[in-house]
């Protein structure tokens, strides 16, 4: 029997969490090192198309993903009016492939990952263990951690996020590129008959945009997009700036920022990079927001990172040479997520028009085509993702 493989995972966040359970049931030793002091998760929710949630599947989580989160029928596009751009049917999705779009706090499915990982390989997690760099030689790699301590392995994972350390020193230490504008996020508290909880409504301004969906019984994420200059801070009081923007939109808009606490509401230049050729060296490679990162604008970027997690599993429980195994997951990756990254650019920068010549113009290009071509696009997109084995154990 060959000798377990101990692997070295940078980063304890969706990606980095899947990444591990996915190496633990393929057989290998896994640490998950987290900077922070406890395992949590930046944001409020996210919206996982199938593929994400058959990566999940896969993983053994899908019921408890569906305790909590809510599956969707249909997602709504609409002008900040209500008048309507585009409908898509993602019931379909479930009958197709056995598992609908679900929404789901980002804590929430946090502790899932966390907790499953947990009952496979207790003690995995090492939280407040800060990677500031990384050295490796033909026999393995070790990580070496602001407190002084080092971890050695046979592989690290990048998995640190879009300012990934990891990346630093593979790719040199740049900044990631701004969109152009900012968003503003929160969940808040409602009655469970306040929305539908089973559809997800995106609706454009000038300028500007407002998403929401439910992710759990009485709770509702919502996002509301501006373009900005960046590094902007809110001053005074940003409900009152929130309102303003979103005065006279399509009901429930107002409301829902009414009903949330100033004191949660999250602000966040929007950030992505260009596709990068290449991800790895060695006995090193990236994941998720650290390998691709890409904006929120096609609701891939959680989605890719679980997929990256089961296909570098795969990878690595198959390939005798943990060095081919990570070029190879690099290989088959790359065609799949440069795409989602390329057109996340494309369409934020359409959402983000502001002249009302340029919204007119916007409104009928997306009646033109969001339900027609862009649609049928999606559902390409779920079939190429869906079905991804879970790796086996390795005699």
């Amino acid at each position: 029997m060959a000798r377990q493989l101990r692997v070295l995972v940078a980063g304890g966040g969706i990606g980095g969490l899947a990444t591990a359970l996915a190496l633990r049931k393929a057989g290998m030793d896994v640490v998950v090192l987290e900077r922070a002091l406890r395992l949590r998760a930046a944001g409020c929710g996210v919206h996982l198309w199938t593929n994400a949630v058959l990566a999940l599947q896969d993983l053994g989580l899908a019921d408890p993903l569906h305790a909590i989160g809510r599956s969707q029928v249909r997602c709504e596009f609409r002008n900040w009016n209500g008048d309507r751009l585009a409908v898509w049917p993602v019931e379909r999705f479930t009958e197709r492939y056995g598992q609908p779009v679900v929404a789901i706090g980002r804590d929430d499915l946090i502790d899932i990952l966390a907790d499953a990982l947990e009952a496979a390989a207790p003690g995995a997690v090492r939280t407040d263990a800060d990677i500031t760099g990384f050295r490796q030689d033909a026999d393995g790699v070790t990580a070496l951690l602001a407190d002084g301590s080092e971890v050695t392995g046979d592989v690290l994972i990048g998995a640190d996020g879009v300012n990934s350390r990891v990346r630093a020193q593979l790719l040199g230490d740049t900044a990631p590129d701004f969109a152009g504008y900012t968003a503003w996020r929160a969940a808040v508290e409602v009655e469970p008959d306040f929305v539908g909880d089973d559809f997800f409504r995106c609706m454009f301004g000038n300028g500007t945009r407002f998403v929401f969906y439910a992710i759990a019984p009485g709770r509702l994420h919502w996002m509301s997009v501006a373009n900005t200059a960046p590094g902007g801070r809110d001053g005074g009081d940003v409900k009152d700036v929130l309102l303003a923007r979103h005065r006279g939109w399509m009901a429930p808009v107002e409301e829902i920022i009414e009903r949330t606490p100033a004191e949660v509401i999250l602000r966040n230049d929007v950030v992505d990079r260009k596709p990068d050729k290449v991800w790895g060296d060695g006995r090193v490679t990236l994941l998720g927001d650290a390998a691709h990162p890409m904006n929120f604008n096609v609701g891939q970027g959680a989605c890719q990172a679980l997929e990256d997690a089961l296909v570098l599993a795969r990878s690595l429980s198959t390939a005798a040479d943990p060095v081919a195994a990570l070029r190879a997951y690099e290989a088959e990756r790359r065609p799949r997520v440069h795409s989602f990254q390329k057109a996340a650019r494309m369409v934020g920068r359409v959402g983000a028009w502001g002249s009302p010549l340029a919204v007119r113009a916007r409104t009928g290009l997306y009646r033109a085509i969001w339900g027609g071509p862009i649609w049928k696009q999606v559902e390409k997109d779920m079939y190429t993702g869906a079905r991804w084995e879970a790796p086996q154990v390795r005699a």
